[in-house]
Parts: C-alpha cells; sequence; structure tokens
C-alpha cells in the first residue's frame, strides 16, 4: 500500500530556525536579572565594604600591636591572652552580665503586658499603638539627654518628686551601685516597644477559634492565656529574646551619653572598653580582639539557644 506523503511547506514569514518559547523566556529572565542587579549592585557594592572588609580587616588587627600611625607589630594570640588577664575587662564583662540579667527580663514581660493590654477593641488603639513605638524611634542620644535631666541628683525630676514627698534622695547616676540601674531603666522604657510590636502581631496571629472553643469549655482569661495563647508565643518568644540579649550585649550608645563608664567604671561595657582602647588609647589590636571576644560570645549564645529551642520543637529562625 503506498504512502502518500505531505511536503511541509515553510509558511512565508516564519524561519523554520526560529528561537522556540523557551528560549524567549530564558532570554527574558536573564534580562531581566541583569536589570535587577544592575539597580542593586552599587548599594550592595557598598554595603559589603563597609561590613565585610572592617571585619576582616579588625579580625587580622586583633593578631597585631597597631597604634594607627606606625608600623603594625605581629603578636599572634597575645592580645586575647592580655584579655583574659585584663581585670578592667572582667569589670566590663560582669558590667554587661549585669545590665543583661536586669534588661532581658524585663524587656520580654513589660512588652507582653503592652502587647495583651493593646490587644483589644478599644476608642483610640491605633494612637496607643503609635504612641508606643515612638520611643523606639527615639535616637540614643536623646534618651541619655533625657535620662541625665531625670536623674540628676542636683536638679532631676526624680529626686525633686522624692523631695516633695520627703523620701531620701538618691545618687542615681553619680553612684556606682545605681548608675547601671538607671540605664537599664532607660533602656527598657525605648527597647520595650520593640518587643510589645513584636508579640501584638504575633496575638493577632493566634487563632481565634481556639480561643472560642477554651472559653465555650469554660475556660477564664487567665486560663486561656496561659494554656492557649502563651504557647503560640514560644517561638516569638525565643526571637525576642535573642535579640534583646544580643542588644543588651552591644550596650554602649546610652553609656556613652551619660555616664562615660562613670562613675568609678561603674557602667564600662564590653563595647565601651573596646571603644576605649581602640580609639583612646590607641591600641587597635587590643581592641579589635576584645570586638572579637564579643562576637564569638554573641554567637555562640545564639547558636546555643536555636539549638536548644529546636531539640524543644520550639523554632523561631
Amino acid at each position: 500500500m503506498a504512502v502518500n506523503t505531505v511536503p511541509t511547506l515553510d509558511r512565508p514569514g516564519v524561519s523554520s530556525d526560529a528561537p522556540g518559547p523557551g528560549r524567549a523566556r530564558r532570554r527574558q529572565s536573564l534580562v531581566t536579572s541583569v536589570t535587577g542587579w544592575s539597580f542593586v549592585a552599587p548599594a550592595t557594592v557598598i554595603i559589603l565594604g563597609l561590613s565585610i572588609f572592617p571585619a576582616v580587616w579588625a579580625f587580622v588587627l586583633s593578631f597585631q600591636s597597631w597604634d594607627g600611625f606606625s608600623e603594625p607589630t605581629w603578636v599572634g594570640g597575645q592580645n586575647y591572652a592580655d584579655l583574659v588577664t585584663d581585670a578592667d575587662f572582667g569589670d566590663a564583662v560582669l558590667n554587661t552580665a549585669g545590665f543583661t540579667i536586669l534588661f532581658v527580663p524585663a524587656s520580654v514581660l513589660l512588652g507582653l503586658f503592652l502587647a495583651v493590654a493593646l490587644n483589644r477593641r478599644i476608642h483610640w488603639i491605633g494612637f496607643y499603638r503609635t504612641a508606643i513605638f515612638v520611643p523606639f524611634v527615639a535616637s540614643a542620644a536623646s534618651t541619655g539627654i533625657l535620662s541625665t535631666y531625670l536623674f540628676s541628683p542636683q536638679f532631676g525630676l526624680v529626686n525633686n518628686v522624692l523631695r516633695v514627698l520627703h523620701l531620701p534622695q538618691q545618687g542615681w547616676l553619680d553612684d556606682p551601685h545605681q548608675a547601671m540601674l538607671v540605664i537599664a531603666i532607660m533602656s527598657l522604657w525605648g527597647s520595650a516597644a520593640f518587643t510589645t510590636v513584636i508579640y501584638l502581631a504575633a496575638l493577632q496571629d493566634v487563632p481565634t477559634d481556639l480561643i472560642e472553643a477554651a472559653r465555650i469549655d469554660g475556660a477564664n482569661r487567665w486560663q486561656t492565656f496561659w494554656r492557649i495563647v502563651w504557647p503560640q508565643l514560644a517561638p516569638v518568644t525565643v526571637f525576642v529574646g535573642i535579640w534583646q540579649t544580643i542588644q543588651a550585649i552591644q550596650l554602649f550608645d546610652l553609656v556613652y551619653t551619660t555616664t562615660r563608664a562613670g562613675p568609678l567604671g561603674a557602667t564600662t561595657t564590653i563595647v565601651f572598653f573596646l571603644y576605649d582602647k581602640a580609639f583612646h588609647a590607641l591600641e587597635f589590636g587590643y581592641g579589635s580582639a576584645a570586638a572579637y571576644v564579643l562576637f564569638a560570645v554573641t554567637l555562640l549564645f545564639a547558636i546555643g539557644v536555636v539549638v536548644f529551642q529546636r531539640r524543644r520543637g520550639t523554632e523561631a529562625f
């Protein structure tokens, strides 16, 4: 049986080797990627130049002795060995740890309390939620100046109130036993707004069906919160705890604008210590070593908490 074959005729104006739709999509994707990177590349180069390069340079400096003018001298791990026996660095570590113990639990609990209070349908709720975030966006310099006026032993508002109430006045920022507490209070005033916003967003994501089911079963508000709402907030609590701890370990701005590490070194933190060594004593290698000790401690803490929480089945990242 004969098979008739029909010759294929090329349509006029259409080339037989024209690119298919797949090749056109790939070309369009390439053009889009190149266009996007052309906009992003300048900012990326600037960010990498201001972060990666200084970090690498500081790591190299941590093994050197350099005053910023003469030729650097390679000392190996001597800077890190000197930190172990440095009493001033030990005091800075203890001060930072004390501030962290005061600040982190208070900021988490206060943020949770304010978030629960603001998670309601009341009049002017939008204004209240906006107002609670204002201290967070205020600069640390303004917060430090405000704390100086509030807690000044001579003309501060707090001591004036104590004087009117016939209570003993306090030294506050001039007292070595109270200065770090005052700084923790002022840090709490600004940073609790951040935890409030995070917890408020998490509270609004809690399924309302679970809450309604608990109320139908007879649970009161306190039982509903601890048995239903609080377990839903566990990942957020881990994240907030890690974030606030890192912020506490890196405390510098409020100390710089209020006490300058005084009185008698009672408010010297690790960051202020390395700042003083690098830019006042011109021991850039020693200051860089302190900075990398701080980085290592922060990194190990964050990794340890994340691993521990994941093993418990609570993931925040």
